[in-house]
C-alpha cells in the first residue's frame, strides 16, 4: 500500500471525520486550517473518494531540551547544545470507518518518511517527537522503536533508527 498524503485544504471534508478521541475530531474540524494558515504546522490527510478523510497527522519544528534525553545520546551531542531541534508529529488519528485497515502505520511511516528527508535536505533534526494521547497511543509508538523521553510523557525515534525503516 503506497501512501498518498497530501497537505489540508479547504476542499476536504473536515466535519465528517470521526476517529471517537474528541482531542483529535476537534482539532480537525475547529482548528487544523487556523494552524496551517498560521504555519504553526502542516496537517498530511490521506483522502478519500467525495473527499473525505481516512486519516491525518500534524508536523512541525520542534525544541527538546538536553536535559530530557537520555544520557547515551547526549553524550554524542555537542556541549554548546541547550535543545535539539526535533520534529514533532503532534497528532495522528484515523478515522473510525477506515480503522484496522492499517491506515494509522501508512500514515506513521509516511510522516516519519517525510520527516527524514526534510531532515537531510532542508532543516536539521535528530529525531521524531510524539506527544502519546494515551497508553494505546503509547504502545501504538512503541512498537515503531518510540522511547520515552525522560520527565516527560513525549516519546522519540532517532533520525538514525527511522533510516533504518527505509
Amino acid at each position: 500500500m503506497t501512501s498518498h498524503t497530501v497537505p489540508l485544504d479547504y476542499s476536504f471534508n473536515k466535519k465528517d471525520f470521526f476517529c471517537g478521541k474528541s482531542m483529535l475530531d476537534v482539532y480537525l474540524h475547529e482548528q487544523a486550517g487556523q494552524d496551517m494558515k498560521r504555519k504553526l504546522c502542516v496537517v498530511f490527510i490521506l483522502p478519500h473518494e467525495k473527499n473525505l478523510i481516512k486519516g491525518y497527522y500534524t508536523l512541525s519544528n520542534h525544541c527538546t531540551p538536553k536535559e530530557i534525553v537520555p544520557e547515551k545520546i547526549i553524550k554524542k551531542m555537542p556541549p554548546s547544545y541547550s535543545h535539539l531541534p526535533t520534529t514533532l508529529m503532534g497528532r495522528l488519528a484515523v478515522d473510525q470507518k477506515f480503522m484496522k485497515q492499517g491506515i494509522g502505520e501508512l500514515l506513521l511511516l509516511d510522516a516519519l518518511k517525510r520527516s527524514y528527508h526534510i531532515s537531510i535536505s532542508s532543516l536539521g533534526s535528530f529525531a521524531v517527537v510524539v506527544d502519546p494521547l494515551d497508553e494505546e497511543s503509547k504502545r501504538f509508538y512503541s512498537k515503531y522503536g518510540f522511547h520515552q523521553l525522560q520527565s516527560s510523557n513525549k516519546m522519540f525515534l532517532l533520525m538514525n533508527d527511522i533510516t533504518k525503516l527505509f
